[in-house]
């Protein structure tokens, strides 16, 4: 008889998959943390000087970069990483798309901006591929990286809840007792004197849309791990995250964050098993309460005539002058600012981002770029809407992103390290899924 082939080797190799999916999920934790500037701005992050501000303070881009080498060089020690031959849309898309911004590049109006960009695009499509050239992109394994992040989301929203009890108002303090207060950028005093939390995000709505891309998915991981102990601790477990994330959404003043939460809650509902019967009822319900409750929260906003929707429309409308003008190559990744600085009224606020990747995409490289990234965000999610039905994590995973996507008209999250590396690594991951051609698994019920 044969012998046995030994399972040593075997349980070696789940161990090194494992540990190296957890440091994926650390670094995109990392990223949560200390990257949540947009990429234009990594000239103004001073690197830390001592302990204290390398804790607390933001971190220049490149110390991020410096953690993904090393993620991909232990991915490649471990042989973490295979690459698999594919004709698929979805998997050769990203690298088109980064070929197009490099071609865009050479009719960049601003060299310096376009750089920076252009090194963060590199970056989010490195991440993508590493979601999808992963060894094992199996459900399985999903939970692995998820506990990294999940370590980093947490403590952005303990900042987000020290913010709200207190801790902006002494922040103010100390910023207003400092001498010459007054000339620090306006931006940073403007956000500094509203009481809406923003954690370590660049700003309140860059908060919000972390919390539409990872609450849905670390709820059910938080849910599923913790399936085997008692009902009363599991319940109180995924209760207590799930009233940190909508609280930290609430107190973010983030008006698109709130109806988009409803229309991501509204697609859940309309996916659970046991709703079946009464969905239609549900999801309507839902939407009456959450918009009476978001009217009469915002009222006085709406009595003021909506202000940033009216910036948002001028922000448009100049990245829309930008396309018209330069349809083809656009104006450089990362340069609206420059092109909208010319155009603006001298009454307009100033604006570095357009507030809508898919309009900045077409300002910045012209039509190819924009219908190239259109290809990835929505309708690469929505392309991707049969795979993430293998289970709940999946699923969870697939609506996190399709509410971040959906944030993409009206924000700038691609321009922001600590949402766009986590946004891309899931769509990597679940396209890696689409690749081997999972099933949906049996043990876990989807949608229930």
């Amino acid at each position: 008889m044969a012998p046995k082939p030994s399972v040593f080797p075997s349980f070696l190799d789940r161990v090194a998959a494992g540990w190296w999916l957890f440091l994926i999920g650390a670094w995109l934790g990392m990223t949560l943390v200390k990257l949540g500037n947009p990429v234009i701005l990594d000239s103004k992050v001073p690197a830390p000087t001592d302990v204290l501000e390398l804790l607390f303070q933001p971190w220049p881009l490149k110390w991020g970069w410096w953690g993904l080498v090393v993620v991909v060089v232990m991915g490649l020690l471990f042989r973490q990483l295979t690459l698999r031959s594919s004709r698929s849309v979805g998997v050769w898309a990203p690298a088109v798309w980064l070929l197009w911004q490099c071609v865009a590049a050479f009719s960049t109006v601003d060299l310096p901006l376009t750089r920076v960009t252009l090194a963060h695009f590199a970056v989010c499509i490195a991440v993508f591929y590493l979601g999808v050239f992963t060894r094992r992109p199996l459900v399985s394994t999903l939970p692995h990286f998820l506990w990294g992040i999940l370590l980093g989301f947490v403590f952005v929203l303990w900042i987000g809840f020290d913010q709200h009890f207190g801790g902006l108002e002494a922040t103010r303090r100390m910023v207003y007792e400092q001498v010459g207060w007054e000339n620090m950028p306006r931006d940073y005093l403007k956000r500094l004197a509203s009481d809406r939390i923003f954690a370590t995000l660049v700003y309140p709505n860059a908060l919000a849309g972390a919390i539409l891309l990872l609450l849905p998915v670390l709820l059910v991981l938080t849910n599923q791990s913790l399936y085997r102990y008692n009902f009363i601790f599991r319940a109180v477990s995924v209760g207590m995250l799930a009233y940190l994330g909508v609280a930290c959404m609430v107190w973010s003043g983030s008006k698109a964050g709130w109806l988009l939460s409803l229309v991501v809650l509204g697609v859940w509902l309309w996916h659970v098993k046991r709703f079946v019967q009464f969905r239609t009822i549900a999801v309507i319900l839902v939407a009456v309460l959450g918009i009476c409750l978001f009217g009469v929260k915002y009222s006085a906003y709406f009595k003021k005539g909506a202000p940033s929707v009216g910036a948002r429309f001028d922000y448009w409308s100049a990245a829309f002058q930008t396309l018209k003008e330069r349809p083809l190559m656009g104006s450089g990744p990362g340069t609206f600012s420059v092109m909208y600085r010319a155009v603006k009224s001298p009454e307009s606020e100033m604006a570095l981002l357009t507030h809508n990747d898919y309009l900045q995409q077409g300002s910045d490289s012209g039509i190819p770029g924009l219908l190239v990234y259109l290809c990835l965000f929505p309708l690469g999610i929505v392309k991707l809407y049969r795979k993430s039905q293998l289970n709940n994590l999946t699923f969870a995973l697939w609506l996190g992103l399709l509410g971040w996507s959906l944030q993409g008209f009206v924000e700038f999250g691609l321009y922001i390290p600590a949402l766009s590396c986590c946004g891309f690594f899931f769509l990597g991951w679940l396209q890696g899924i689409a690749e081997t051609k999972l099933q949906p698994t049996k043990d876990v019920p989807a949608f229930d």
